[in-house]
């Protein structure tokens, strides 16, 4: 229902959850991520931007550099976004994971300023394929990079934005050609036990 309320509200977070999602089922698979921990993982990357739903549009599509004041509402949107994303018991784990995808590696991220391992796991890996995604994609304020500049970016910012494992696991992904930006036809099935709880 939340994916389907990004939908509506803003048709290419959407396409960028699905994406995001997509690229961290492969990366948690290479860093070892198995069973219901992959899909909490990934319906947590799915969700990582559904607090932009409440971000004006003036904002979210604004073609020059955001004022200060607009960096700062910019910024909650993981606060809100795990705000939202509690309000269901059964997705309630997934909101810290949520909150953490703009923490950095350094500890220069928000919206609490973890570093290190300190970031919960799931957040590192989506933070990757999350800021990856977006560099090869068309954004008010920048146009697309290519896969090897965007690779490139990502590798340079390991150690500081990024995890150093995560950077790894995903740059060898994307050299052996095995990385997808989309599910193909539909996104896979999930452990049972997953979907009960």
């Amino acid at each position: 229902m939340l994916a389907h309320i990004v939908q509506q509200r803003a048709p290419d977070l959407r396409r960028h959850g699905d994406s995001v999602a997509a690229m961290a089922l492969q990366l948690g698979r290479a860093m070892g991520l198995t069973g219901s921990k992959l899909k909490a993982l990934t319906c947590a990357a799915e969700l990582h931007d559904v607090g932009k739903v409440v971000i004006p549009d003036a904002i979210l599509d604004k073609p020059a550099p955001l004022s200060e004041d607009e960096w700062g509402l910019m910024r909650r949107h993981t606060v809100l976004g795990q705000k939202i994303i509690v309000a269901a018991p059964s997705l309630a784990p997934l909101g810290r994971v949520v909150r953490a995808t703009h923490e950095r590696w350094d500890g220069n991220g928000y919206p609490d300023g973890l570093a290190g391992e300190a970031i919960p796991f799931d957040a590192r890996i989506i933070f990757v394929c999350d800021a990856y995604d977006a560099l090869l994609s068309e954004r008010p304020y920048a146009p697309p990079m290519s896969a090897e500049e965007a690779l490139a970016e990502v590798r340079r910012n390991a150690g500081s934005q990024f995890d150093p494992a995560a950077v790894n696991a995903f740059c060898k992904l994307a050299e052996e050609s095995t990385l997808e930006r989309a599910w193909g036809s539909e996104p896979p099935a999930w452990p049972r036990e997953f979907a009960r709880s």
